[in-house]
């Protein structure tokens, strides 16, 4: 007669905290700590900008924050064609730039010659002149073609300094996807361009984005190129409208935090949107078996 004996109980998993050597723990604390007041140190002029921008203006009657600011900006000055000139000028440069960086990148990445190797050497002489250097005779070509004071022709510069650093990002990425995996769609009968847009582009969502946040903060944030070559009021983006509030004999302030503002929500606004979607594990199991 067989005699039936209790289960043992199972030992229960040790905490995190308990396996942890409690000297990485203070580590861990002494680093969330730093990073911390860097972010606080950082976040300050941000701060310190929007509440200004809720501060009553000259001649303002009110008291405590107000909206006063925006209100005057956008109704009484030209921030709203200034605001869509930007983006205008921002959203041309980021799809020009990643439709051409994007085909050379692969090629800068898979190709394997003399050709290409000079290729990624000028890219590298290029990326590395200032864009100072091209102002004035690309402003006496562009006086002879129309595109002073023209929003195209500052987006042909945007594309131009921009392209070099774009490239090299897009190759860098793409370095990170495997080549079998096109191989693999060629014996499949894929032709080059098909494997590039169906395996390396889709799987090439972060680099992509990655160059284009890159591409239009660097349109965005301009100021050199657009003084330069813009001259009429209504042609002026974001950065020059802001500067011409110091042209006054007595600086708004409040006008000028409120469009500082306006001109810091759209950055903030992308790289919130698209956040989610900077994540580089998308090709992990694609080669499980291989």
């Amino acid at each position: 007669m067989s005699t039936l004996t209790a289960p043992q109980p199972t030992a229960r998993p040790r905490r995190a905290r308990e396996i942890v050597p409690e000297r990485e723990l203070k580590g861990r604390w002494w680093r969330f700590t730093l990073i911390l007041l860097i972010t606080a140190v950082v976040l300050v002029p941000v701060i310190a900008t929007v509440v200004l921008s809720l501060q009553p203006g000259l001649g303002s009657q009110a008291s405590g924050p107000t909206l006063s600011n925006y209100v005057a900006v956008f109704r009484d000055t030209l921030t709203p064609t200034w605001l869509g000139n930007s983006l205008a000028v921002a959203l041309g440069t980021v799809l020009v730039s990643v439709a051409v960086a994007a085909p050379a990148g692969y090629v800068l990445s898979r190709g394997r010659s003399r050709a290409v190797s000079g290729y990624s050497l000028l890219l590298f002489v290029v990326q590395s002149l200032p864009v100072i250097t091209a102002v004035v005779p690309l402003f006496i070509l562009f006086a002879k073609f129309g595109l002073v004071d023209n929003l195209v022709g500052i987006a042909i510069i945007y594309v131009g300094s921009s392209m070099s650093v774009a490239t090299w990002m897009m190759a860098a990425y793409f370095d990170s996807i495997p080549a079998s995996l096109e191989e693999a769609a060629w014996i499949d009968g894929t032709s080059v361009f098909g494997s590039f847009t169906r395996i390396v582009l889709r799987n090439s969502l972060p680099g992509v984005l990655s160059t284009a946040i890159f591409t239009f903060l660097l349109a965005w944030n301009d100021y050199l190129v657009a003084i330069v070559f813009l001259r009429s009021s209504e042609r002026f983006t974001l950065p020059m409208g802001l500067q011409s509030f110091f042209q006054q004999n007595a600086t708004d302030w409040g006008s000028v935090m409120a469009v500082a503002v306006v001109m810091m929500l759209p950055p903030v606004v992308v790289f919130a949107a698209l956040n989610r979607y900077f994540s580089v594990g998308g090709i992990g199991g694609s080669l499980a078996g291989r």
